[in-house]
């Protein structure tokens, strides 16, 4: 363990889903005590008590912060009340503590940066500080990892899964055990620096003068890492200003340009998905900016990005496809290669699955099938209004509390996450466009080709 415990290390929480969380700001709430109030029983003082368990309840708390919404629907209501409390609790790492990290980290290069000691945003599994490089004067940021994260990381994360188990708030099963490992194995992908650089240098090339994205109004950029800057522990990437999706910045910017800038995060996803077979699955609004008059958007991180296997990706292809064409057979056969359905499911977990799959496509479908109560005069879907997310929550919380309801597969888990953060950003936005325009093309050109007619005899068979 680190010996400052003023890291918040809250990695852990980004990869584990709101169903999970549980959490108590302070510190004073213990595992037991929690069940107990929960249950209306009287709550006794019990084991994990003081600033551990903050520690390690503050590791769930980060996703649940990105989508608080989705998250009432899961979390009892003392819980949801600790984890607002818990937003407001993410503290940087003050620089006596980081500056022997960066030495460290960046050698001699060290010298070549006048580095700001203030942080400029504090991370789950790193903090961000601005730089300028001395010989240029070019200004960068540095992302750190927190001190000796990779040593614990595998230890903090079998701890906390231990005491969700033993609360009893996640199932012991094999289904479920491979969701977490799928979960473990992203948030290692999350601290490989070298992999991440890849990552981005990937999309920086596929974006470029990408078909889809030659016409769009908003640019789509990817920053420049510095190689001679970043090492195992730290990447050095441009500098650059923007806002985020909820500022009142982009707020105050029109509804065209709000427009384009949901076009556009849609269209990514579409080219993640279909193209790339690349999905950054981590949607905190932190990791975009917006630019001052909107023109432009910059991805900023690509640790969380998810290379999706060909069965996976056809699977998951295909899901979309059969949802947005209600064709049932395709679908279950597709939810069932993705590992969320056994191929001798119940019918109660298909029809789960089924109608969480096609109330989340709501906004990809034909106008004519869009609910008239969250359109516009002319006729384009109000993604803020809509409340889609909630209502697709509020479905998924009633199915949860079957003994039939079925855990979902890892991949599929994480894409969901990611499209159901793609909505939420677009719904930020309070965009209104018809998603058709722009899944079309991708189904198109995805639509399998119907087998060639055997010929015999003269005749077509």
């Amino acid at each position: 363990m680190p010996k400052n415990h003023t890291i918040r290390r809250g990695a852990l929480s980004r990869a584990l889903s709101v169903s999970l969380a549980g959490a108590r700001a302070g510190g004073v709430f213990a595992i037991d005590g929690a069940l107990k109030r929960l249950r209306g029983e009287e709550a006794e003082e019990g084991f994990l008590v003081g600033p551990k368990s903050a520690y390690y309840w503050q590791m769930l708390a980060n996703y649940y912060d990105e989508f608080p919404d989705f998250g009432e629907h899961f979390l009892p209501a003392p819980l949801t009340r600790a984890l607002h409390e818990l937003e407001a609790e993410t503290e940087a790492l003050p620089w006596a503590d980081m500056e022997p990290h960066f030495r460290a980290a960046l050698g001699k290069q060290f010298d070549d940066l006048d580095i700001e000691t203030e942080a400029l945003a504090a991370a789950s599994l790193a903090q961000v500080h601005r730089a300028r490089i001395k010989s240029t004067g070019h200004e960068v940021v540095l992302k750190a990892q927190y001190p000796e994260l990779a040593e614990v990381l595998d230890d903090d994360f079998n701890a906390v899964v231990r005491m969700l188990r033993l609360a009893r708030w996640i199932p012991a099963s094999r289904d479920f055990d491979s969701w977490l490992t799928t979960l473990h194995e992203q948030l290692h992908a999350e601290i490989d620096y070298p992999r991440e650089q890849a990552m981005a240098r990937t999309f920086a090339s596929a974006l470029d003068h990408h078909p889809h994205l030659t016409e769009t109004e908003v640019a789509l950029t990817v920053p420049q890492f510095w190689k001679d800057c970043c090492g195992p522990q730290v990447l050095t990437l441009d500098y650059v200003e923007g806002h985020r999706a909820g500022s009142p910045a982009v707020a105050a910017l029109s509804q065209s340009t709000r427009n384009a800038l949901g076009r556009l995060m849609l269209q990514l996803f579409f080219i993640e998905v279909f193209d790339l077979g690349l999905v950054q699955t981590d949607p905190n609004f932190g990791n975009y900016l917006i630019s001052d008059s909107g023109d432009e958007l910059t991805l900023l991180d690509f640790g969380s990005v998810m290379a999706l296997d060909d069965a996976v990706r056809s699977a998951l292809c295909e899901t979309i496809v059969a949802g947005l064409q209600d064709d049932d057979a395709l679908l279950l056969d597709a939810l069932t290669r993705l590992g969320c359905l056994p191929p001798d499911a119940e019918s109660h977990a298909q029809e789960t699955f089924k109608t969480f799959v096609i109330n989340l496509l709501e906004p990809l479908r034909a106008a004519d099938q869009l609910p008239a109560e969250h359109l516009n005069r002319r006729g384009e879907y109000c993604w803020g209004r809509s409340e889609l997310i909630n209502r697709t929550g509020r479905h998924v919380a009633r199915s949860m509390t079957s003994r039939q309801f079925a855990i979902p597969s890892g991949d599929f888990a994480m894409v969901a996450r990611k499209l159901t953060g793609v909505f939420t950003f677009i719904s930020v936005l309070d965009a209104e466009f018809n998603g058709e325009e722009i899944a079309a093309p991708f189904l198109e050109a995805y639509a399998p080709k119907p087998p060639k007619a055997k010929q015999k005899g003269g005749r077509i068979e």
